[in-house]
């Protein structure tokens, strides 16, 4: 394969311009999302901090939350920080090493959460579909073994995207990436050989993680709904119903910005370049923001501690 006389050899520094297209605005940019990022950092602290000590939160569908909160705050924590220094203090330069380690872990966190939010629609199916066998079937071993396989899982199918960019590409059109962190797909761009390997893989990785995710939870959710609506009594029903809003509303913000970030980077063509960027971020940042405001005010148990030692009450 010839290549291009204008390319650079395995480059050791890569620069992150930001969000093309809104450079000059980047500074205000980053106010909303420092914001965001802080209160996921709280929010998700705190809900660590109240599952932790409350004994009567120490079941499986809150291990879950806890699980997903220690993910947000890490997925969170990769990007913010670096994506800041780009917007605030134009520290835009990055080692090619350490732009292949945010990416795996990037995308490592979010194959984990997608796997925990499988796992919490699994024991939401359990519970209403089999309540008095779920003790017995969600246990806190299993739970342990959900959360060490969903994470080698991540790991593992992520790693060889780290792999194949780093030992099959030599030559680079360019050192400059147009996004604001060290995505997939935008340093497989930067290559001038042929990425269709890459390509392949990471569409391979998209579709075995969450449309594998994806269609086990719609089919929980549809055997929940189908046992729920059964129901004799409407208060039952009505009971049944608000164990799973908190999950629902958590699972369809990331999978509805997930598929939105995904389709419009590899097919949306006519699409700016700063619609895409921002709404990628925004993928990632809005789950850590959401997830614990969500499960704070929908889930009674954990709303109730909250309560109780807020500091207008005595209790705590």
């Amino acid at each position: 394969m010839s290549i291009s006389n204008i390319t650079v050899f395995r480059p050791s520094v890569l620069t992150l311009i930001g969000i093309p297209g809104l450079e000059t605005v980047q500074c205000w940019i980053g106010i909303p999302f420092c914001v965001m990022y802080l209160i996921a950092m709280i929010g998700n602290s705190l809900l660590l901090l109240i599952i932790r000590s409350e004994r009567s939160l120490h079941e499986p569908m809150y291990i879950f939350v806890g699980m997903l909160g220690v993910t947000d705050i890490a997925l969170a924590t990769t990007i913010m920080p670096k994506m800041l220094g780009i917007f605030w203090f134009h520290v835009a330069d990055i080692y090619f090493d350490s732009c292949l380690l945010q990416m795996w872990l990037i995308h490592t966190f979010q194959g984990i959460e997608s796997g925990i939010l499988l796992a919490m629609a699994l024991d939401r199916y359990v519970a209403i579909c089999y309540p008095l066998r779920h003790s017995a079937i969600i246990t806190h071993r299993l739970v342990t073994q959900i959360g060490a396989v969903v994470t080698l899982r991540a790991a593992c199918l992520v790693a060889p995207c780290l792999i194949l960019i780093k030992f099959r590409f030599q030559f680079y059109h360019t050192t400059i990436i147009s996004h604001c962190y060290c995505e997939h797909m935008a340093i497989v761009k930067m290559a001038a050989e042929n990425v269709r390997v890459n390509k392949i893989y990471g569409l391979f990785v998209a579709f075995t993680v969450a449309g594998f995710d994806l269609t086990f939870i719609t089919l929980s959710y549809a055997q929940i709904f189908s046992t729920v609506f059964r129901l004799p009594k409407k208060e039952a029903r009505l009971k049944a119903f608000n164990t799973c809003i908190a999950h629902m509303c958590v699972f369809l913000q990331f999978y509805l910005l997930a598929f939105f970030s995904f389709f419009t980077h590899r097919f949306g063509a006519h699409v700016p370049p700063y619609i895409h960027i921002l709404f990628s971020s925004l993928y990632l940042l809005v789950p850590p923001f959401l997830n614990p405001l969500v499960y704070g005010a929908k889930t009674k148990q954990i709303h109730r501690v909250i309560l109780l030692c807020s500091p207008i009450s005595m209790h705590c």
